[in-house]
């Protein structure tokens, strides 16, 4: 008896990612599974009676799309918070803000993310004493887009116990005033982690971020529940457009748990990988916890594995660590989070465990130094296949590129975040990159071209989630001086690095990123036709239908 499917989709335009059969027109899952691949008539004969059949009506169904850098807990969590994107003037924020405060009186701190490094306009600075006039007498903080800047006002540094300064480890800073008192400006997770803990979560969304540790204090059943309900409705955001797996960049042990908490609830409504994080102390205790992780959380849907670390900041704020002093302050170019040696004897530890790493840095001389840790780990440990990655690479020396390819690192970069894309503006960014290294800035094309792995994300939520967006930037952008390269991607070449590169970015290139039969289930059927589709029309792509394991985890009321 011929066994029969459990969803059929049909009269599709599918575009497989599988160079061996890349179209068709017609799939069947079973249990979780790609079982078929074809034209209708052939497909269609796996047909049952209970068979959920779908027609896809000519628009294209493609395999789900894998997010390979974002902040689930943070991002779920922002999604009910007032967000400053594309706002500027005092007068503006400060209705908004007003306004916000007010249909919230219970918040133990007013937080507003996307407040863009030049929101006040003119040249002016946020502070204290900014925030002081919008809200006086409550707790308030303005997250930058990027999230590596926090403003706070007197009522929040008094309460964090940063009013008079704290002293931190490098290239975290308490910006201090002629005053003696802080200025309100707090560069990097270890500066503002205090001001998480004043959010009614406690910052417990935050540390994954900000130490990598779990909760001090175990969370109440209460707690717990609550967490849970908010990766759940960040889960639901991913999956409306089209996401079945994402690669979480920050982590604990505690995130892991409650992930599969809801995957044994079956709640779980994309794969997840997340990494342990390390920030300082023992290096040794470290990554014991990341062997642990990676041992306790290894089903298809939830899995670890991965070590995350931190080399430096970002451009606006002067912590990316360049090769050159930054223009307008010739005695800086920003101080790496770890002495070069120390850094290389932790990847070295790190890979020898078998560890996957990632590294989030952005300026050139911060590449270097961590190009120069992954050869020290493979001339101590021997080459392996480590799949090693490199987040944002926003800034790369002539000389790295091949070192890039040579070692074999994935580029993991965010086409929302360049100058001028999504909304940005192109300063404070374009002058602090420094015009000499302007050929070699957010180099996509180059990454092609000297064969390095390339994936493309957002970093949720420094930028939406919607891979439509990011696709349409990486196919769109232009460059900001007509001496600067080309760097737009195809379209096939945008979804590769959504879908198949991202998968083999996790070693799971022989499970996802495919529609092959075998493979898993995930799926995603988008409202039109992608071949017919512009390039300047991708932002307005939408999911119809997301399937992920074989269950539908997002249904338009379009389909």
């Amino acid at each position: 008896m011929t066994p029969s499917a459990d969803t059929i989709l049909f009269n599709a335009a599918l575009l497989t990612m599988d160079p061996a059969r890349p179209r068709a027109t017609a799939l069947a899952i079973e249990g979780g599974k790609i079982v078929a691949l074809g034209e209708d008539a052939e497909v269609l004969a796996l047909r049952g009676p209970s068979t959920q059949l779908i027609d896809a009506k000519g628009r294209t169904v493609m395999p789900g799309l894998n997010e390979s850098h974002i902040h689930l807990f943070v991002g779920a969590v922002e999604l009910s918070q007032l967000s400053l994107f594309e706002q500027s003037g005092f007068e503006t924020i400060k209705r908004l803000i007003r306004a916000y405060a007010a249909e919230n009186p219970g918040l133990p701190i007013v937080l507003c993310g996307s407040a863009d490094y030049t929101i006040l306009g003119g040249g002016r600075s946020l502070d204290r004493h900014v925030l002081d006039d919008i809200l006086p007498d409550r707790p308030l903080a303005l997250m930058s887009p990027d999230h590596h800047t926090v403003w706070a006002n007197t009522a929040a540094l008094g309460k964090a116990g940063l009013l008079h300064g704290r002293k931190l480890a490098p290239g975290n800073e308490v910006v201090m005033g002629d005053d003696g008192l802080a200025t309100g400006e707090l560069q990097e997770a270890e500066a503002f982690g205090p001001i998480y803990e004043l959010t009614a979560s406690g910052g417990r969304d935050k540390l994954g971020m900000v130490s990598g540790l779990d909760p001090a204090t175990p969370p109440s059943p209460e707690e717990r529940a609550a967490d849970k309900e908010v990766l759940e409705r960040g889960l639901r955001h991913l999956a409306s457009f089209g996401i079945t797996s994402f690669q979480n960049m920050d982590g604990n042990r505690y995130t892991l748990e409650l992930l599969a908490e809801l995957e044994r609830e079956g709640r779980l409504l994309c794969r997840g990988r997340v990494p342990a994080r390390y920030v300082s102390g023992s290096v040794g205790d470290a990554l014991n916890r990341a062997e642990e992780m990676r041992d306790a959380f290894a089903t298809p849907m939830l899995s670890s594995g991965a070590v995350k670390f931190f080399i430096d900041g970002v451009l606006d704020s002067y912590t990316a660590v360049m090769s050159a002093p930054y223009e307008g302050r010739p005695d800086w170019s920003g101080e790496p989070r770890f002495e070069p040696e120390f850094f290389k004897s932790v990847c070295a530890q790190a890979d020898a465990r078998g560890l996957q790493i990632a590294v989030h840095s952005i300026g050139d001389r911060a590449t270097q130094i961590v190009l120069d840790a992954f050869a020290a780990a493979r001339a101590r440990n021997g080459a392996r296949d480590s799949r090693h990655r490199i987040e944002h690479l926003e800034v790369v020396r002539e000389e790295d590129f091949a070192r890039l390819r040579d070692l074999g690192v994935i580029a993991s970069m965010q086409p929302p975040h360049p100058p001028g894309q999504c909304g940005l503006p192109f300063e404070p960014t374009i002058t602090r990159i420094g015009r000499a290294n302007w050929p070699r800035a957010y180099a996509w094309r180059r990454m092609r071209d000297e064969g390095i792995p390339l994936i493309l994300s957002s970093d949720w939520p420094v930028s939406s989630v919607d891979p439509w967006a990011s696709i349409h930037a990486a196919m769109t952008r232009q460059p900001w001086h007509e001496c600067l390269p080309d760097n737009r991607q195809t379209l096939d070449e945008a979804l590769m690095a959504y879908t198949t590169t991202a998968a083999y970015a996790e070693f799971a290139e022989g499970q996802k990123g495919m529609l092959r039969e075998g493979y898993l289930a995930d799926v995603v059927l988008l409202d039109r036709d992608l071949s017919e589709t512009a390039a300047n029309d991708m932002a307005g792509v939408r999911a119809l239908l997301t399937i992920c394991d074989g269950r539908i985890t997002h249904e338009d009321a379009a389909l």
